[in-house]
């Protein structure tokens, strides 16, 4: 069993209340243990960290990195492969393609390379799930697993519909088990199924659902609530209505008040904070101050925040309509997939520009929901990657974040009128490392209910970044001097040192198997594909690990 102390640096463990105390970090067998009682202990491997800093493990909650969608968005830019040359191949790493939407194991050495050892897909539709665990198998170092999309499934809609709560459990807990995934993922609930079915799919959470005979505000509030009562670790994950359209944020504002008494997650909330109308583009302005008192006076929200940065980049998502909007919107080439029964996607390349009033607006709106957000540990960082931006943009962003002059520079060079349609300029909230920490690390872990993630205590998963100390902050975090995951060294200095597989994270909620048979009913009167087969074994998973269903 060997042993291994990083040794002398600053650690940050907001988790653990530890705010760039000096102490060392001890490792055996993959987990985090308690400092030898024994003065005269000696570790195996001594790593000498005086000087740096210690942070956990970086955990990313809301990416696109596996799946169908993600696959057909690799082949869609031929362009971009032609003009990024590739990963260089070395003695121990695979060569991969780079661009906006890098290869799988690409993906996994660049998480890794910027400090980060977790990270989950946040849209996958159940048939798929194959597709989606073939490819996280070929990420190498991460742990990690993805999210369900239920907000737009006939079976689903149908029992709730019906007002059959038992059912309405039952299937979500199949599809869950059915499916290896981590949690229940909402996108444009109702509105998919109306684009599918002839609308544009923009509809207001009261409108009627064509064909089923409920409401979008009805697929949210019931499916908080079964989240709830099937004791899933993460909340119900939500992609509002109405996302990237001007005055939008009204529906942001009711989709909330709507899931008052339930646990809720709403993602790349900067998509879906905007007033203005979208007949008249100057009309468009940032009405984050509105949502974010209310998040900080409903402690059951939470949100990330999407991110824009500027560059050119990949929409992709599973709300269809909206990929269509942008496709219209910017003339790109563009991608529209309709998965039976169960969603659909858009895909569109896109180039955020400094220059573009909207596009600076963005930029602006995400940095507000940071700085307005009182409490970190209900916040998490995302650019939504690819939506926003990449991932290898966060060291960027929590440059911005500490550094108020920074922003300024950046919004003084944005177009007229910018500064007058938002808040950011009045911001002087400026974020500090232990902050930082949270919002990469710990609060996104305690958000999707990682207990063994995102800390540094006894029993933790021993995932580590080690930085040094550089007056230019986003230097410092995009060049980590070692990440440790699972208690192996996998980056030295830049260097990837390990191909190792991370972890398959997911969960099995209980639910009552008399309701199978009628599962099986519904699904062989509806599916092309056969009730048997629909199922990922048990034994096609990973290296999986079953995260508890249990609410803390």
């Amino acid at each position: 069993m060997s042993l291994t102390a990083l040794y002398g640096a600053r650690v940050y463990d907001p988790a653990n209340g530890i705010d760039g105390e000096l102490r060392d970090v001890w490792i055996q067998d993959g987990k985090i243990i308690a400092a030898p009682k024994d003065p005269g202990a000696r570790a195996s491997i001594r790593v000498n960290c005086k000087g740096m800093i210690i942070m956990p493990g970086g955990v990313d909650m809301h990416c696109h990195i596996a799946g169908p969608k993600v696959n057909t968005a690799r082949k869609m830019l031929p362009e971009q492969r032609r003009r990024t040359a590739p990963m260089a191949r070395t003695a121990l790493t695979r060569s991969g393609t780079l661009g906006t939407v890098p290869s799988t194991f690409a993906t996994g050495y660049l998480y890794a390379g910027l400090g980060y050892t977790t990270a989950f897909d946040a849209a996958v539709p159940p048939i798929a799930a194959r597709h989606a665990h073939d490819e996280l198998q070929d990420t190498p170092i991460l742990d990690k697993g993805f999210y369900v999309m239920m907000g737009n499934n006939h079976l689903v809609m149908e029992q709730i519909a019906k007002g059959h709560q038992g059912l309405t459990d039952a299937a979500v807990s199949w599809l869950l088990n059915s499916t290896g995934g981590y949690a229940v993922k909402l996108v444009n609930p109702g509105g998919v199924e109306m684009w599918k079915s002839g609308g544009d799919g923009y509809c207001g959470l009261d409108e009627e659902v064509t064909h089923f005979g409920l409401s979008p505000r009805q697929i949210l509030t019931e499916m908080a609530r079964s989240v709830d009562r099937l004791k899933i670790p993460h909340p119900v994950h939500i992609h509002c209505n109405h996302l990237g359209i001007p005055g939008n944020w009204t529906t942001t504002l009711e989709t909330m008040k709507s899931l008052d008494g339930s646990r809720a997650h709403l993602t790349h909330i900067q998509f879906h904070s905007y007033g203005g109308t979208i007949e008249d583009q100057s009309t468009f302005c940032s009405q984050v101050p509105e949502l974010a008192d209310y998040v900080n006076n409903h402690p059951l929200l939470t949100v990330d925040v999407g991110q824009v940065v500027f560059g050119e980049t990949t929409s992709m998502t599973g709300d269809g309509p909206l990929g269509h909007y942008l496709h219209k919107v910017t003339g790109r080439k563009w991608f529209s997939g309709d998965v039976e029964l169960e969603g659909g996607c858009g895909i569109v390349p896109i180039t955020y520009r400094d220059k573009s009033f909207v596009h600076s607006l963005q930029w602006a709106i995400g940095l507000e929901w940071y700085l307005l957000v009182n409490d970190p540990w209900r916040i998490a960082m995302s650019t939504d990657h690819p939506n926003g931006g990449s991932f290898l943009a966060y060291p960027e962003i929590i440059a911005l974040l500490m550094d108020r002059g920074r922003r300024q520079e950046v919004l003084d060079k944005a177009p007229a009128g910018v500064a007058e349609r938002c808040v950011l300029a009045e911001l002087s909230r400026e974020y500090t490392l232990y902050e930082i920490a949270i919002i990469t690390r710990a609060s996104p872990a305690r958000i999707l209910g990682l207990q063994n993630k995102g800390h540094l205590g006894v029993g933790a998963d021993a995932d580590v970044t080690i930085y040094s100390r550089d007056d230019d902050i986003q230097r410092m975090f995009e060049l980590p001097r070692y990440v440790v995951h699972h208690g192996e060294i996998v980056v030295d200095d830049g260097e990837v040192k390990s191909n190792s597989e991370g972890k398959l994270l997911h969960v099995a909620p209980a639910f009552d198997q008399d309701m199978i048979p009628d599962i099986q009913d519904w699904f062989e009167d509806h599916y092309t594909i056969q009730f048997r087969n629909y199922p990922v074994d048990q034994d096609y998973l990973t290296n999986p690990e079953q995260v508890p269903t249990t609410i803390s």
